[in-house]
């Protein structure tokens, strides 16, 4: 029989990408207001793996990443995401977002994304937003999945989390005792 215990603590990982980097500053303004000090970021990254998002937000997508200081309760996934997801529509014009915002969590062995989009692989973890199993960390290397999107096999991306993952461990080691 299992015994159930206390989920470990996770990295708060965000992907920012847009088309007009000047909003970066304000966004990541109200992103510390809600979870603390940044930890790491990302240079701009290009974002140019599909074409889905141009048709909402044109061309000449840019993604930046970054993490934070503060560790988060896994629970606390699907209430990033609406608070993310007001972050946007706070920004948008119309029914057209202009920029697009990627919460999720990074632990010693997976790194998760929050959506709000249901499919056969994505678990509903609560307030109609589903847990995305986006890349798994085996053999020292992050394994991406059939459903991983392309920009999080890039190179780029992966360097970024490889870095944030390697943090993740220094800062629980300095917890457990």
């Amino acid at each position: 029989m299992s015994h159930p215990t206390a989920p470990q603590a996770a990295k708060l990982v965000i992907g920012v990408f847009t088309n007009d980097q000047q909003l970066f500053d304000p966004v990541l303004e109200r992103l510390t207001e809600l979870f603390g000090d940044i930890d790491l970021m990302s240079p701009w990254i290009p974002f140019d793996y599909t074409s889905y998002y141009e048709r909402e937000m044109g061309p000449g997508l840019m993604r930046r990443m970054t993490a934070f200081k503060t560790l988060i309760d896994q629970s606390s996934l699907s209430a990033i995401k609406l608070k993310t997801n007001a972050i946007e529509r706070d920004l948008s014009k119309s029914e057209n977002r202009n920029i697009n915002i990627d919460p999720g969590y990074m632990l010693r062995e997976r790194f998760v994304l929050a959506t709000g989009k249901n499919f056969a692989h994505r678990i509903y973890i609560g307030d109609h937003i589903y847990a995305d199993l986006t890349l798994i960390f085996s053999k020292g290397v992050f394994q991406s999945l059939p459903w991983t999107y392309p920009d999080y096999k890039a190179i780029d991306v992966q360097s970024f989390l490889y870095r944030v993952r390697n943090k993740f461990i220094q800062d629980i080691t300095k917890t457990d005792f």
